[in-house]
């Protein structure tokens, strides 16, 4: 059985602005803002919180079936699962459409200016989860477009199918009601320490109340872990140890989908967690979401030498 993964499918292209901008923005001269920056250094990642997931999950040895739209330039991007054994049977092409796109600048202090297309994504309602409830025995829905979103979760839940509600960039669209509806209908509920606390503002429920509503709440805490809030029980995963700390664009996703594979395999959140722990240790070694690789025995390793024991 598979994990379905709905979500944005995306392109980014990153660039890197050899000076800071501070030098280059005058804040006198805002109002009649003008500027061009030469950026020497430039690639394009394939991307997407869908793409990411799936590609940790299939790393990991499981299944993932994405539901997403792209446009008309999704052929580069379609290849790339195919070469990876990732199902595309479930994307849909939207004609007169381009894939969601990020082009983000970056200067020498780390600053960023991103601008985010988001295109065919915001088609995704076309898909519907009925069609591939036959095939999956645990789902997420990822940010997408914002009617998608909803009408993914309203499909899995009427289908029986247990998901986690991964709000994550997409939280800002939607009204405190449909964060309450989307947690009254998860199984788990996945966020960072920023979103949880945005989460909190916008619902007026507290940590606890949130993680009762859903079933379980896990909350990534970057360096820190991450921590579970389930049966009225707290958990501290500790942060597995990296090899290098090189970019973080993509570890939330590793994360998820080292807690899908748990999920599949019947584990529960606790060791799930764990194994979605050392996926973010492995993947912020790597530049891009998609540019990380590993055996399984190289993850057993990581994840015995952080728990005590090999998760398989």
């Amino acid at each position: 059985m598979s994990a379905l993964i709905c979500g944005s499918m995306a392109y980014d292209t990153i660039m890197v602005f050899h000076s800071q901008f501070k030098r280059h923005i005058l804040p006198e001269q805002l109002h009649i803002l003008n500027v061009s920056f030469v950026v020497p250094d430039m690639r394009r990642d394939f991307g997407g919180c869908a793409g990411n997931i799936a590609y940790a999950l299939k790393l990991l040895g499981g299944e993932p079936l994405i539901m997403a739209t792209m446009g008309e330039d999704a052929a580069p991007y379609l290849a790339h699962l195919d070469k990876l054994g990732i199902s595309t049977r479930h994307i849909r092409v939207i004609n007169g459409s381009y894939t969601a796109q990020a082009f983000i600048t970056t200067d020498l202090d780390d600053n960023q200016i991103t601008a985010f297309h988001p295109g065919a994504m915001s088609f995704s309602h076309q898909n519907l989860v009925r069609d591939a409830a036959h095939e999956i025995r645990v789902a997420i829905v990822s940010p997408d477009g914002k009617q998608g979103m909803m009408q993914h979760v309203h499909g899995l839940a009427a289908a029986g199918v247990p998901f986690v509600f991964d709000p994550g960039q997409g939280l800002p669209m939607l009204s405190a009601e449909e964060v309450q509806e989307c947690l009254d209908l998860c199984r788990y509920c996945t966020v960072n320490d920023y979103e949880a606390r945005l989460m909190c503002d916008k619902t007026g429920l507290s940590i606890e109340q949130i993680a009762e509503r859903a079933g379980t709440l896990v909350v990534t805490l970057g360096g820190e872990g991450s921590r579970i809030y389930a049966q009225g029980k707290t958990i501290d995963i500790p942060c597995a140890q990296a090899t290098n700390l090189a970019d973080p664009t993509g570890c939330g996703d590793a994360y998820r989908g080292g807690l899908l594979y748990g999920l599949l395999q019947g584990w529960d959140i606790e060791q799930s967690a764990r194994l979605a722990s050392v996926m973010g240790a492995i993947k912020i070694a790597h530049r891009g979401g998609q540019n990380y690789t590993a055996s399984r025995e190289d993850i057993a390793t990581l994840y015995a030498s952080t728990f005590g024991a090999k998760p398989w």
